[in-house]
């Protein structure tokens, strides 16, 4: 007989898919699931996703997370639920809270002209000293932008703009709320004072109104609405809490919650993210500078836009029928650096340290000699260089961790988890469990509630020590060559990026 037990419950809107996390007192899963979602592609360069589908496959993620549950001999009795989702991607909805238009995703980059636009406009003097960030087409901003100047009959009827977590928010209580860390990926947000930032709306005539309030990651945003309630299988009147932004919950997640601790994360897209106790903001603005989600801490953040994506598409083209164990497996028969053979992983643009929509992916390098090992473990060791360019930037600018924390998909990977050591020189940890942003997003809950004195206190409670891999000083030495290597080839493709999709805009046309 099922015995009956209080769990905070974790969402996570993630991109491929939406994970629900039930999990107890003592920082246990005591479930998970979560449900498969495609990416639309109308045009190159676009991407796109229905807000009403992660609507319908929460539901579905949270009903199997309580059947799992049940099976293990738990009857869960939902005490608070925390939100988590991707950054930037925008929900547009109309005065009566209908979707307008299907969410422009964070590497969609059809915004190349609104960013240029509000970065010509604003300068970069402002902007550093306004939002703290240098507009990016994956960013929120543009996209409202490039919906007000190509889509103006559905600009005319939006009444609210949205995140991804903060939709299911919506659908689960009524409220439009949202917390510092994901605000602060909109560049609407000023980062060092926490609060919307009026200049950048001024700038852009963008009304204050159609933005969510914001609460904090931790404090309680509403309750879930009896008609939720009936669709996700659990009690109405639960407290939902403001959560926080996929990467910023991710490092709750894994303890990354103090300065000193890096968090890698290697899933759809990459990031480096280190916690710093202030607002620093560089005056190239060369990295993201975001609301961590506690009140007094914030982090640098570096991202590649196509990381467990590119190994994604690697698999799909060339080997659909291979599982990605089988294929790192080949991988690692291959020795470290793929015999001469570097991969460029930016499939969709890249975004630190290039900020470039017109990059692509390039394998340099390939012979006769390479086979399909070769290629994977190419692509496994390009995300990393491309992680790496981040970390090179936090170390000029005296951020210095000791150790880096990862988390994704890649976390789950010997290969990858190896690789990153030697590539970046340090050790690499995962945190058990390994929830990612669904489980600190859950503990997030957990502190809202009471159940923990502090997001620090949580973290010092639930997280425990999970695979650690040393890096080897031989292929340390090997990955610090083909770095360098790496290193020139963005800089000698540059003006070929930009010029082929010239011709390719100039043939849409």
């Amino acid at each position: 007989m099922p015995r009956t037990t209080q769990a905070v419950l974790g969402i996570d809107v993630g991109t491929t898919a939406v994970k629900a996390m039930l999990v107890g007192g003592d920082g246990s899963v005591l479930a998970d699931a979560e449900v498969e979602q495609s990416v639309s592609i109308p045009r190159p360069g676009w991407a796109e996703q229905r807000p009403d589908m992660w609507w319908r496959n929460t539901g579905l993620a949270v009903r199997k997370a309580l059947r799992l549950a049940e099976r293990n001999g738990y009857h869960i009795e939902v005490a608070a639920v925390g939100l988590s989702g991707q950054m930037h991607s925008s929900v547009f909805l109309d005065g009566d809270g209908e979707i307008i238009r299907p969410a422009l995703l964070w590497n969609d980059a059809r915004t190349a002209p609104q960013r240029r636009h509000i970065t010509d406009m604003l300068g970069l003097r402002r902007l550093h000293d306004t939002v703290g960030n240098l507009p990016l087409e994956g960013f929120t901003a543009p996209k409202l932008l490039w919906l007000k100047q190509n889509e103006p009959d559905n600009y005319a009827s939006l009444r609210a703009l949205l995140l991804p977590k903060d939709y299911i928010r919506y659908r689960l209580s009524g409220d439009y709320a949202t917390e510092p860390s994901d605000a602060a990926g909109t560049l609407f947000y000023d980062v060092r004072r926490r609060v919307w930032s009026k200049p950048m709306l001024d700038a852009l005539d963008a009304d204050m109104g159609i933005l969510p309030r914001v609460v904090e990651s931790t404090e309680i945003s509403g309750v879930v609405t009896p008609g939720a309630a009936d669709e996700l299988g659990i009690a109405s009147g639960v407290p939902i809490v403001g959560g926080g932004a996929d990467n910023a919950a991710g490092a709750v997640g894994c303890g990354v919650v103090s300065e000193g601790v890096m968090q890698a994360s290697i899933g759809t897209s990459g990031a480096v993210v280190l916690p710093v106790s202030e607002p620093f903001v560089a005056a190239d603005m060369s990295l993201h500078t975001f609301c961590h989600c506690a009140p007094g801490l914030w982090y640098l953040m570096g991202v590649v836009l196509s990381a467990g994506s590119a190994l994604r598409w690697l698999r799909d083209t060339v080997a659909p029928d291979m599982s990605y164990d089988a294929l790192t497996a080949e991988a690692g028969r291959v020795a470290p650096g793929s015999d001469g053979l570097l991969f460029l992983p930016y499939l969709s643009g890249e975004r630190t340290p290039h900020n470039d929509a017109n990059a692509r992916g390039v394998f340099f390098g390939l012979s006769l000699a390479h086979g399909r090992g070769h290629l994977t473990r190419a692509v496994i060791e390009g995300v990393c260089f491309a992680m790496r360019d981040s970390l090179e930037i936090m170390r000029a600018q005296g951020g210095l961790p000791s150790e880096a924390r990862a988390i994704g998909g890649g976390a789950r990977s010997r290969l990858w988890l190896q690789t990153l050591a030697n590539v970046f020189g340090l050790p690499i940890a995962t945190a058990r469990p390994a929830g990612g942003a669904a489980y600190g997003a859950a503990l997030l809950a957990a502190v809202g509630i009471g159940m923990f004195g502090s997001i620090d206190d949580a973290a010092r409670t639930c997280i425990k020590p999970g695979t650690s891999v040393e890096p080897d000083a031989s292929s340390v030495a090997q990955y610090d060559e083909m770095y360098d290597a790496y290193r020139q080839l963005y800089p000698a493709l540059r003006d070929n990026f930009a010029a082929l999709a010239g011709i390719t805009a100039g043939r849409r046309q």
